[in-house]
């Protein structure tokens, strides 16, 4: 039994980060679900999700680096 709840806890921890670390996204994507689900209409909940997920997409893709870094302390 201890085995199990152990089990249990693990699944919900990962369950937290996991939506954690996608944050906005699964959080308005849970919002049209649930507006849906209750009979609503879940369009200002689809596009926050869409603009949210195209965001993080063009972020993830930049590429980051030291180029654009300079050094303003010139030492004469």
């Amino acid at each position: 039994m201890t085995e199990y709840i152990i089990i249990v806890a693990l699944i919900a921890v990962a369950a937290i980060a996991t939506y954690q670390f996608f944050g906005q996204t699964i959080r308005s994507q849970t919002a049209g679900i649930a507006q849906e689900v209750s009979g609503q209409t879940a369009d200002t909940a689809i596009r926050e999700s869409q603009t949210t997920a195209d965001s993080a997409a063009t972020e993830g893709t930049t590429v980051k680096g030291l180029d654009a870094y300079s050094n303003n302390n010139s030492r004469d």
